[in-house]
């Protein structure tokens, strides 16, 4: 036995020696960077390493330099690093650590912001010595701190919001949105429907279509609290694709079930069939809908809705909509109307790709053609210049592959590439392809000027791309930034065009439009694109004038 473990020995040492890579992850060269870093206009001894090219630093580094300005603690672990703008950096032994040129290994890694301003993002960063380095323009972007350089002198400028109070304020240009005046958090209308709202409910029946986004303010589901309501009795609820709980996976057909917790039946509208049946219905005398949309034409819920209106027309039973806001606001317009022939459950009712409705407005919309007993409990304190950081609301992950808000935001922006070749990750955050060369889609997509947001090289395996960071929530347009992403990809090189023939494919049903295949397979800039469907947007925001409820 001695003799062969010497072997394996000698054959390890054999690997190691010639084999590096063999025994450790793909890794860089970080070098000490000679550039400087001032904070407010004060020099600090902080340097970061240059890594390929980008200089990336010490997020211990960076919470010591800021101290008083930018205060935050840092915890976490391998996979999750925790910042709370509550707590205070405290250094400790061993703090300061690190030669001229050290190993920088890769890794994505979650960020979680606490307190004012949460985030809920992921960041590539690099991993030396056991700390986590990252670019000052993401650490930036995610504390609230603005960076510049000075080439001449070779230095990092960071300008806290403590230093730029003092300084006069500039201006919003014309095409930024300005923010609305909070006057106070916006109020849903499922906690409008138990107080000014109850005549609705009391003494009846009622069934209500929700998952897991149908809670309040104070994440309390209404499922629980209509239970508990001693006016009315709950006697069926209906989960959408993903479940009662949002979990299942995209696609995935949900059964029926019994829960036994709420002791009530939980129809599936996901299954066999999309569409709340008679059986279904029995015993209901009035239907509640509360679930939260994102946005856009494609997402399923709205969907949900449209046919539970159907279906409470072909009952007679009157149908509620407990309104919700648009997490993007009420402005954005952007796309090709859907063509009748590609209606689908990503595609229910002829609308531009961004919408810019609540799911009550929708309701609205939908009824000019269904006819059903429809009431909306509105929203008070909404307007339609709020994004979702205006309400003063907690976001409820809305399906597995939208864990957060961020990923909301960029659902159109990355993930309407169906069958072209090019596709989203890391909860859209990222987009790209086969064949792409990463650093070149960055370039052309940054020097496009889309408001908002900004692209970074980020290959991933076989596969180029970029990792979309949002920069202003306001200016930002995810569908015109989609638009963006697939039509320079595709002038880079063809990205793949599906034959327009029955059965419709994925992309037409998720485009809902040929001429944009057309305009695909010509290989047209993104603002050909953008300049024509302008005539549906401006259709569109003309007749959906008459369903809105917010101003």
């Amino acid at each position: 036995m001695k003799p062969l473990k010497q072997f394996w020995i000698l054959i390890l040492v054999f690997c190691l020696a010639f084999f590096p890579n063999f025994s450790e992850a793909k890794s860089a060269q970080g070098i000490k960077s000679p550039q400087k870093l001032r904070v407010d206009g004060e020099l600090t001894d902080v340097r970061g390493y240059n890594i390929e090219g980008y200089n990336y630093y010490r997020l211990r580094d960076l919470a010591k330099a800021l101290e008083g300005k930018v205060d935050f603690s840092v915890t976490g672990d391998s996979k999750t690093i925790t910042m709370d703008r509550n707590g205070r950096y405290k250094s400790f032994k061993g703090d300061n650590i690190g030669g001229e040129r050290e190993r920088a290994i890769p890794k994505t890694m979650n960020i979680r912001v606490k307190g004012e301003n949460p985030v809920d993002i992921i960041e590539e960063t690099y991993n030396i010595r056991g700390f986590n380095y990252f670019q000052l323009r993401s650490m930036g972007e995610i504390l609230g701190f603005s960076v510049d350089y000075d080439r001449s002198k070779n230095e990092a400028l960071i300008t806290t919001s403590s230093k730029s109070e003092g300084q006069t304020p500039v201006a919003p240009t014309p095409d930024t949105p300005k923010a609305p005046e909070i006057k106070g958090r916006v109020v849903l209308g499922n906690e409008r429907l138990f107080t000014e709202y109850a005549n609705l409910i009391d003494g009846k029946r009622v069934g209500l279509i929700t998952n897991q986004t149908g809670v309040d303010a104070s994440g309390v589901p209404v499922a629980e609290k209509l239970k508990a309501y001693p006016n009315t009795k709950l006697v069926a609820l209906y989960s959408p694709e993903h479940g009662l709980d949002g979990k299942q996976p995209a696609g995935k057909y949900v059964k029926s079930y019994f829960d036994k917790k709420m002791n009530l039946p939980v129809y599936s509208l996901y299954g066999p069939t999309r569409k709340p049946s008679r059986e279904m219905l029995q015993n209901v005398d009035i239907l509640l809908f509360d679930m939260q949309d994102i946005g856009s034409r494609t997402y399923t819920y709205i969907s949900t809705l449209q046919n539970a209106m159907v279906a409470a027309k072909e009952n007679n039973i009157p149908i509620v909509v407990l309104d919700r806001p648009n997490p993007l606001g009420g402005t954005i317009v952007e796309g090709f109307l859907r063509e009748t022939r590609f209606k689908s459950f990503v595609g229910i009712d002829k609308m531009p790709m961004a919408h810019g409705m609540t799911v009550g407005e929708l309701g609205q919309f939908f009824n000019r053609e269904i006819g059903a007993d429809l009431t909306v409990v509105t929203m008070k304190n909404w307007t339609r210049n709020m994004v979702w950081q205006d309400t003063g609301l907690p976001f409820a992950q809305t399906s597995p592959n939208i864990p957060n808000l961020e990923s909301a935001f960029l659902y159109m922006a990355t993930g309407s590439g169906e069958q072209t070749g090019i596709g989203q990750s890391e909860y859209f955050h990222w987009v790209g392809g086969k064949n792409l060369n990463s650093n070149e889609y960055a370039r052309r997509l940054n020097a496009s000027g889309l408001p908002g947001v900004r692209f970074v090289p980020a290959p991933k395996g076989n596969r180029g791309g970029v990792r979309v960071k949002v920069t202003d929530w306001r200016s930002f347009n995810p569908a015109r930034t989609g638009v963006y992403t697939l039509a320079v990809a595709n002038q880079m090189r063809p990205i793949n065009v599906p034959e327009c023939k029955r059965p419709y494919s994925m992309f037409y049903l998720i485009q809902g439009s040929e001429q944009m295949a057309n305009l695909f397979r010509a290989r047209k800039s993104p603002e050909e694109i953008v300049k024509a469907y302008e005539k549906d947007v401006n259709l569109f925001k003309t007749q959906r004038q008459a369903y809105l409820l917010y101003k």
